[in-house]
């Protein structure tokens, strides 16, 4: 198994999220660090503080060199897609290729109502997701790029320069939708992350992407598979890999720790060597 981190940039101070990315980008354990992209805390105080994610996290990523970096999702409705390129092949240039480039259909509509911006219904959510899929893959890997789709329409569009990686940045799509977000993760990405929940559920949503992949002539094989596995505020570690253990009997690939704030350094080292002790770690790291 691998092993990252995340700290959302809710409740909590610039100074404090750079210790921790500063300290953890010198523990070769993390191999990629993650923020999220709302403009309210979630499940939270929704009035509290909340950083920009990827103004942020380009921060970080000039603040570190080793670190893999990444938004864990994008709310594809926030950005217009053709913008979300450009962002994204920047970032890729800026950080020396390490983007991971995560996305979403979007979900928060206390936010988007506040700021008028449309969210629509869960049809109308995924319908413009897959289009944003399409736009984003095209100008991340095409000369130009050509779309006529019911939300966008591009006409020889160009975004240069392009990122190192290529064609494009691996692309990861959260969600745990069986119907379409499965559906379209199997088409377009190349990292899938689940939210949350059991073993078993993981388990099951697993199948059904194996399922999607098939209908589309994919090796599931190919598609990286991540879960969020929470530290709590008791800084339990010996629990943290005692939920790796159970997901990575069924598949996982990839264990992302939701960091608790306040944020501190502190907890990297421990939380480093538990992983160390526990066996679980890929024998290239």
């Amino acid at each position: 198994m691998r092993f990252a981190f995340k700290t959302s940039p809710q409740n909590t101070t610039w100074s404090d999220m750079l210790a921790v990315w500063k300290a953890a980008d010198d523990i070769d354990v993390f191999e990629s660090g993650w923020t999220f992209d709302h403009f309210y805390p979630i499940f939270s105080d929704s009035t509290g503080p909340c950083l920009e994610g990827w103004v942020t996290l380009t921060a970080l990523a000039q603040a570190t060199t080793r670190l893999r970096v990444g938004v864990l999702v994008t709310g594809i409705h926030y950005r217009h897609p053709a913008v979300l390129a450009n962002m994204a092949s920047a970032l890729d240039i800026v950080s020396d290729g390490r983007l991971e480039l995560g996305i979403g259909a979007g979900w928060n509509e206390e936010e988007s109502g506040a700021y008028g911006i449309e969210l629509g219904s869960i049809k109308e959510r995924f319908d413009r997701f897959e289009e944003a899929c399409q736009v984003l893959k095209g100008l991340l890997s095409q000369e130009t790029t050509t779309f006529d789709g019911h939300y966008y329409q591009l006409k020889d569009a160009r975004n240069e320069p392009k990122g190192p990686q290529q064609p494009h940045p691996p692309i990861c799509i959260g969600g745990n939708g069986e119907k379409r977000t499965l559906r379209i993760t199997a088409q377009y990405a190349d990292h899938w992350n689940f939210v949350g929940g059991t073993p078993e559920e993981f388990a099951r949503k697993r199948d059904v992407l194996a399922r999607h992949c098939a209908d589309v002539g994919r090796d599931p094989k190919e598609i990286l598979l991540s879960a969020h596995v929470r530290l709590g505020e008791d800084r339990n570690y010996r629990r943290v890999i005692e939920d790796c253990i159970a997901l990575g009997a069924e598949g996982l690939d990839l264990a992302i720790i939701y960091l608790p704030p306040p944020y501190d350094p502190a907890v990297l080292e421990p939380l480093a060597e538990t992983i160390r002790d526990s066996g679980l770690l890929s024998k290239d790291r």
